[in-house]
């Protein structure tokens, strides 16, 4: 059985709505193959806002951090993502790249 990587961004995931359309894209799925994968995006035009208000600080913000604040965005997508999958009663975990380090030690 082979791994299925789906790829959602940020339009598809702009509201709480389209996740739940999301949601139901991947049940669909997970009933023909266990073994999926499931990247997003922050939703709509949060990563625009981000920017904005790390620009508002400072004209020219440090990298990392500014990479960490832009992180924040896709990580709140996938926590409301696993929650919704888990409501749908399919077992979902978020993870980051560092958390997925981890666990897969």
């Amino acid at each position: 059985m082979d791994t299925v990587v789906l790829k959602f961004g940020g339009s598809s995931v702009a509201d709480n709505i389209k996740l739940n359309v999301v949601a139901e894209k991947i049940r669909e799925f997970y009933i023909d193959n266990k073994k999926i994968v499931v990247v997003v995006s922050a939703q709509g035009n949060t990563t625009d806002m981000l920017i904005k208000e790390a620009m508002s600080l400072s004209s020219v913000p440090n990298e990392r951090e500014l990479d960490v604040l832009l992180s924040s965005g896709e990580q709140m997508s996938m926590a409301k993502l696993a929650i919704l999958l888990n409501r749908l009663d399919m077992k979902a975990i978020s993870l980051t790249r560092l958390a997925s380090r981890y666990l897969y030690k």
